[in-house]
């Protein structure tokens, strides 16, 4: 596969295997199903490579099968925010879709990614014909809602510890990212795009979840220990051992 090529000419059929990670499809009866596989496509994604961009018109409703995606924006200044990662099983755009507007944020691979798109002639068509589908695409809209409404209270916290800890607990949404279960995997430098800290920082305050009971830091990923606390977290300072010894077992 050459990486010269635009993520929508390297598209194709789903496997097998990639439909069954798409969660909305078991909600679906057999005609609408059918519908629906014959017209999804999914794209292999290279890190760096765009899902879409800022001010594109929307043409599919997006999902992530593997891999990790950003949704950030960029401010008058130019500054780069940072709105939300998306994991595996996690389906975006919706209201775009739903409004057939252009984009107001990109989507970005941070590793390479396989990435599903439902063209959006065929979202609206779902929409006028599946119960299912609309009531899946309802509990998006509202889990949406409450992540960004979380979204906007993590940007002006300034515990640096607490903004990881909320920042994780979103990404171990069950409802949004179904593919995620108990443990995402993600690299300590991943995690730093999506917090807006520096690497270090976010070691640190990783460390101290782990401290706290919260998580526990395999290798490559991260295990949840307790939802609950993450979203109510208010961790300490912490040492420089563990520290090291988490960024050591992270990214590994």
């Amino acid at each position: 596969m050459s990486s010269d090529l635009s993520l929508h000419q390297r598209r194709r059929s789903p496997t097998a295997d990639e439909l069954a990670g798409i969660p909305w499809l078991q909600l679906l009866q057999p005609a609408e199903r059918s519908h629906a596989v014959a017209q999804l496509m999914v794209g292999d994604a290279l890190p760096g490579d765009h899902v879409c961009r800022f001010g594109k018109p929307v043409t599919y409703w997006f999902g992530v099968v593997e891999g990790l995606l950003k949704m950030s924006s960029d401010n008058a200044q130019g500054q780069s925010i940072t709105f939300s990662g998306l994991p595996p099983g996690g389906w975006f755009g919706e209201g775009t879709a739903l409004k057939r507007e252009a984009y107001r944020y990109n989507i970005q691979a941070l590793r390479k990614s396989v990435v599903a798109g439902l063209p959006v002639d065929t979202f609206h068509w779902l929409l006028d014909h599946s119960i299912g589908f609309n009531r899946f695409v309802m509990n998006q809209l509202n889990e949406r809602l409450g992540q960004f409404i979380a979204a906007r209270e993590i940007d002006r916290l300034n515990n640096p510890d607490v903004r990881v800890a909320r920042s994780l607990a979103a990404l171990f949404n069950p409802v949004l990212f179904p593919g995620v279960g108990e443990i995402l995997r993600i690299t300590q430098q991943e995690l730093a795009y999506l917090v807006g800290l520096s690497r270090q920082r976010v070691n640190e305050a990783l460390a101290a979840l782990e401290a706290q009971g919260s998580i526990r830091v395999e290798y490559g990923g991260l295990r949840i220990l307790d939802l609950g606390a993450l979203r109510s977290s208010v961790t300490s300072k912490t040492m420089g051992a563990p520290a090291t010894a988490a960024r050591q077992r992270l990214n590994a």
